[in-house]
């Protein structure tokens, strides 16, 4: 009988103000890499609670998303798969970011440039092909997301 296949749901959020973008800076596997607010989706959690939660928990802001960039489907090993739903939010101001995730190194304001600088450390491909997307593709209403039949 074959494996079923099972990839994670993870949620990302591009966070925008001006020119830069709010990343995070981890350390995975003794690597200093580089991500959007990202993480797993959880147990009775709709994919905006578990993109509120992610951001809130690694850069310490409470902000909503305002749009769905992309949906992306990721193999990182053969064994590992992952759906990645990725937000978006535009701010007037910087926020200052305070994570609350132990994980997080730090949280800080990057130009486009800046992440291009370290592509080498990124978590994934996901993360600039998102800041792209977000760049250049139209954005999608969260209506298109349905929780309607999630148990809480």
């Amino acid at each position: 009988m074959m494996t079923r296949y099972k990839p994670n749901t993870t949620v990302a959020c591009i966070i925008h103000c001006g020119d830069q973008y709010l990343m995070v800076k981890e350390c995975i596997n003794n690597q200093i890499q580089y991500n959007q607010p990202a993480g797993h989706l959880e147990a009775n959690e709709s994919l905006i609670m578990a993109c509120q939660r992610e951001v809130k928990e690694e850069t310490g802001l409470a902000i909503s998303p305002e749009a769905l960039v992309g949906i992306y489907q990721f193999t990182a090993k053969p064994d590992l798969a992952f759906v990645r739903y990725t937000f978006c939010v535009k701010l007037n101001k910087k926020i200052t970011p305070q994570p609350q995730d132990n994980a997080i190194l730090s949280a800080k304001w990057l130009t486009f440039n800046d992440i291009l600088a370290l592509k080498s450390q990124l978590r994934s491909p996901l993360v600039l092909q998102s800041i792209r997307d977000y760049q250049t593709k139209p954005h999608y209403s969260l209506d298109l997301l349905n929780d309607d039949y999630l148990s809480m």
